[in-house]
């Protein structure tokens, strides 16, 4: 017994393994909540390509000796609000708005970075860095989280009837195409959060997948967003812990375990489908 705590207590006696655990935690609580309308509005692309849109920020932040952070920020935001802007001006679908700004911007991030020396220097970028996560970095992920969660609790009402029927909310004097324009920057905030803990690459995932887990658990949006939160903070923990034992890629093992979540889900939908049928 005493085996089995330590060596689920034991990584966390470290300072970075605390830090690591507190902002992968808080940003897997983060996703699974805002990621709940991501699913919901069926704009599971949207997370993979605010991240890869960060890219040319963060190289010229890196060029210029300015905050990484500030520069994935900057780009993330202007991204989001290109999209906004351009499904509201032109007569393109959302999704073939976020196709075109995607693809320039991640390419012009190609470009910037391979002006670079070394591509090392920037690989943490693509890949995370969790563990090398320090407590500055924890007080600003956690400042970014609770600006993002409590803009959603004040508009949650108007962003659950404009996910679920939009007309209604026109209807209702709601403007969806401005909250549309906020919650894609919201989710820009969550992205550039994201990309310090698993990077560019993973960071969609954990954007989706728990809440695509929880969404075949429950159909309450509440319940939904609690679920998925709890399993991408579950991911988290587990994902340090045997990152940390087996010396693997900690972002990647994270992503792993929500993945194994959610095929645990279908498996369990699959019996309670199978169940029905029978009776």
């Amino acid at each position: 017994m005493n085996a089995i705590y330590e060596w689920i207590i034991g990584p966390f006696q470290y300072g970075f393994m605390q830090s690591a655990l507190f902002a992968s935690v808080i940003i897997a609580m983060t996703c699974g909540v805002i990621g709940s309308y991501v699913v919901l509005r069926r704009l599971a692309f949207i997370g993979d390509a605010l991240a890869h849109t960060s890219l040319p920020g963060v190289v010229v932040a890196y060029l210029n000796g300015w905050n990484l952070f500030g520069g994935a920020l900057a780009a993330g935001v202007m991204t989001a609000l290109g999209i906004g802007w351009m499904a509201r001006k032109s007569t393109l679908r959302e999704d073939t708005a976020i196709g075109v700004i995607f693809t320039a911007m991640f390419a012009l991030g190609i470009v910037l970075m391979s002006g670079t020396q070394s591509f090392r220097d920037l690989s943490h970028i693509l890949f995370g860095n969790i563990l090398g996560v320090d407590r500055t970095d924890v007080w600003l992920i956690s400042a970014v989280a609770l600006v993002v969660l409590v803009v959603l609790a004040l508009l949650h009402k108007e962003f659950e009837l404009a996910s679920f029927d939009s007309l209604q909310a026109e209807v209702m004097g709601i403007h969806t195409d401005y909250l549309r324009t906020t919650l894609l920057v919201l989710l820009a905030f969550t992205v550039v959060s994201g990309i310090q803990v698993v990077g560019v690459i993973l960071t969609s995932a954990l954007l989706v997948t728990p809440a695509a887990t929880a969404s075949l658990l429950t159909r309450d949006l509440r319940s939904m967003m609690i679920y998925a939160a709890a399993i991408g903070a579950g991911s988290a923990v587990l994902g340090l812990i045997l990152s940390y034992h087996y010396a693997v890629s900690t972002g990647a093992t994270i992503v792993l375990i929500c993945t194994g979540f959610f095929a645990l889900a279908v498996g369990v939908q699959r019996i309670r489908q199978h169940r029905g049928e029978r009776r």
